[in-house]
């Protein structure tokens, strides 16, 4: 039975942006971070960002959603309550505390934020691969969701403190990708480094495969950030186009860069420039014009890449810190380079657009702006710092939050009793060391 407020076809792409994003997840990150890391560590990797995608959803569904989007509790988080009802998921999408309707069901509201949550801790993952106790992180992943994402999502999304300053996150610059590249690179110190021969040498097993993770990656955040206006519109279509525009020009200066410094260019090295496009262009991408894309995309592609490659290199900080896949340089640095640069370059008819009363930033004379974003920055690395060390010191009394040095040896066949390619006679399993 159809309703007055239902519109089929902002569902019918709400839907469709939500399940694109949950592509990047999986398949992606999984066949991306099962390619990129030694072979002795696929199936860890990949099980990793499986577990969290499937444990994340149930905690949305019974606490979570509520806590980030529902109504207020305290100015920092929503009241924790079930969203699993019937009656619950077939209203129409409201929004309470910020005062937000969509014309689609609720069902649809829940599912679309569901897959934000879920790749925030599969990004954060990538910092953690090749040591971590996979016990560890199954405890880790819903308490995180719950004392982190849930109070980032509620502050900056779902009518918090944030959003009522007025800073601008527009699709998770904030609220995933600076939380998980500082989560991120916390949780990797309290951890703890590799085995010295995996830091030393810890070749991709299969490049090839890395790169179709990367291109689901790329398409999948044309639902990322075209989903954010919650309708079929035409700030929408501005989202997805500025997303394209700032991640190609970020993927070639860094590629760029590597031809410049290392003489060779890198495929790796490519795939991380255009993830930090797509990380910087996040929190703008529908506020800004397609020269603000550019702009954006030129930043990142040469500002992470001179943390990851120089700062990372000799401060030693970096060096001491075992962030397995520079998660804090493209995820956390690109993400605060893209909610500054928000902060300059959103234009007041793009604001207008996306329903914000934000005289736009700099570049149309609100310079105060970019004060608001910092702000906004600095909590949410400081909230990250708190709630990460508490929890991961916390759950060590329980169990290890590393492996063994005795499994760490071996993999994934210690970790999991599995191996990611069958390399013996009919595939039988075979007794050997990782490496």
């Amino acid at each position: 039975m159809s309703v007055a407020w239902l519109n089929t076809g902002d569902n019918a792409w709400q839907l469709t942006a939500a399940t694109v994003v949950g592509l990047q997840s999986v398949p992606g990150l999984v066949v991306l971070y099962g390619g990129i890391v030694k072979k002795k560590w696929a199936i860890n990797s990949a099980f990793m960002s499986l577990y969290a995608f499937a444990a994340v959803l149930i905690a949305w569904v019974l606490w979570g959603y509520n806590m980030g989007f529902g109504p207020e509790w305290t100015s920092f988080v929503g009241m924790p309550h079930p969203i699993a009802a019937i009656g619950d998921e077939l209203k129409q999408a409201v929004i309470p505390t910020s005062n937000t309707s969509a014309n689609f069901p609720m069902a649809t509201m829940v599912y679309f934020q569901f897959v934000f949550a879920a790749i925030t801790l599969i990004i954060m993952a990538g910092a953690f691969l090749g040591r971590m106790n996979f016990k560890a992180w199954m405890i880790f992943v819903p308490l995180w969701l719950t004392f982190s994402y849930t109070v980032g999502a509620f502050s900056l999304w779902g009518g918090g403190w944030l959003s009522s300053l007025g800073v601008i996150d527009y699709s998770g610059g904030y609220v995933i990708h600076l939380s998980a590249g500082v989560a991120g690179f916390v949780g990797a110190a309290m951890i703890g480094p590799r085995l010295a021969r995996d830091r030393e040498s810890f070749q991709p097993n299969s490049v090839l495969m890395m790169l179709v993770g990367a291109g689901i990656l790329w398409l999948g955040w044309n639902g990322f950030n075209g989903g954010d206006p919650y309708a079929a519109s035409r700030d929408a279509g501005v989202a997805v186009l500025n997303t394209n525009i700032a991640t190609a020009m970020s993927l070639l200066v860094w590629t760029v860069m590597d031809i410049q410094f290392f003489k060779k260019p890198s495929v790796i090295g490519a795939v991380q420039g255009m993830i930090t496009g797509l990380v910087a262009i996040t929190p703008a991408a529908g506020v800004v014009s397609g020269y603000g894309a550019l702009i954006i995309g030129v930043c990142s592609g040469m500002i992470p890449w001179l943390t990851m490659n120089i700062l990372g290199k000799r401060l030693s900080v970096f060096r001491k810190v075992d962030d397995t896949l520079g998660v804090f340089h493209t995820h956390a640095v690109a993400g605060l380079l893209g909610g500054i640069l928000t902060g300059v370059l959103a234009t007041k008819a793009g604001c207008a657009a996306y329903a914000l009363t934000n005289p736009g930033g700099a570049i149309d004379g609100n310079w105060h702006q970019i004060t608001l974003q910092l702000e906004g920055a600095a909590f949410i690395i400081v909230l990250n710092i708190v709630v990460t060390y508490v929890l991961l010191k916390l759950i060590s009394f329980v169990v290890p939050l590393r492996m063994s040095e005795e499994d760490l040896l071996v993999g994934d066949d210690a970790a999991h009793g599995e191996q990611a390619y069958a390399l013996y006679g009919d595939g039988e399993r075979t007794p050997v060391l990782g490496d």
